[in-house]
């Protein structure tokens, strides 16, 4: 679950260059491809969890909001784009590339993608539960109102890289 309008919003492509080549200078190798700033989950403690299951292996997928990107006013993930995925205090913690890009409504997502989003016990029950708690507070902060249609964009990933301090 990408976070509630943070920290893209706040974060200006200056910020995601600089940040590209301080991974550059560490030895972080990126790919030539659109690079951009991405996060998962909208409290700390959800954050870190989220980021534990990409670092086990057990989460290759991520969900956003449609209308989060609208309201931003950002492009969509495509296939092949680079992801720079920050830890809730912004702190680069993987480097991703996007293998699946999908815009479905919610009550299409399927069983086997909320398998490969690896949470909980990777079910879609329990996908549709958490996700539709996460959905209403990104709702809430857009002004609008969770609906079984609202427009999900469901990203597969591969990790390039985990980001060591």
């Amino acid at each position: 679950m990408p976070g509630a309008l943070w920290p893209s919003a706040d974060l200006a492509m200056s910020d995601v260059s600089k940040i590209a080549e301080d991974l550059r200078s560490r030895g972080y190798k990126l790919p030539n491809a659109h690079v951009y700033i991405d996060c998962y989950g909208d409290t700390a403690e959800l954050s870190e969890e989220l980021l534990g299951l990409i670092g086990k292996g057990t989460k290759r997928a991520g969900t956003s909001l449609l209308w989060e990107h609208e309201a931003q006013n950002e492009p969509l993930p495509a296939v092949g784009d680079i992801a720079i995925v920050l830890s809730f205090s912004e702190e680069p913690r993987f480097v991703t590339r996007n293998v699946s890009v999908e815009v479905v409504s919610y009550d299409a997502v399927s069983p086997e993608y909320a398998a490969i989003e690896g949470e909980g016990d990777k079910t879609l029950e329990y996908w549709r539960e958490a996700h539709w708690s996460y959905f209403s507070r990104v709702c809430a902060d857009l002004g609008r109102e969770p609906s079984p249609n609202m427009p999900l964009v469901c990203t597969i990933f591969e990790v390039l890289y985990e980001i060591h301090s």
